[in-house]
């Protein structure tokens, strides 16, 4: 039996919308499940493996930056193609190269690779399923 493929198309950026955090839980329970996930990720979706993000400190509720414990949208993908290669799937992410170039959002964490509009044709089409997740 063939294993399950997933594909989803990601737009938002992180910390703007709460559909970036919805796709990630859905990534998330594929993984779990031990399915192949595609992720395609154009417009601002492109910074969320964006390995300079940096957390910060609250001033206005006086916490520094460990007490703070901001999130780090990279550390959320890191941590799911892990999730996904324990379970013996395979998340493979694409950020869009047209998308990164015009953001300068070129540094991405390890496991993360440049695609183009057609690669998302070919995952759509070779996928199960296929989830695109747009922006308003």
């Amino acid at each position: 039996m063939a294993k399950t493929t997933l594909t989803f198309a990601l737009m938002d950026p992180p910390y703007e919308d709460a559909r970036s955090t919805t796709a990630l839980r859905l990534v998330d329970i594929a993984a779990r499940r031990g399915y192949n996930v595609n992720v395609f990720a154009y417009e601002g979706a492109v910074f969320l493996p964006f390995a300079l993000q940096k957390p910060h400190a609250n001033a206005v509720h006086g916490l520094d930056v460990e007490a703070e414990d901001h999130p780090q949208t990279r550390e959320w993908v890191a941590a799911l193609i892990k999730e996904c290669e324990r379970n013996g799937g395979r998340l493979d992410w694409l950020n869009c190269g047209l998308c990164v170039d015009e953001r300068g959002a070129g540094d991405s964490i390890p496991g993360v690779r440049r695609g183009t509009p057609a690669d998302l044709w070919k995952m759509a089409e070779e996928s199960d399923n296929t989830l695109v997740i747009a922006a308003k």
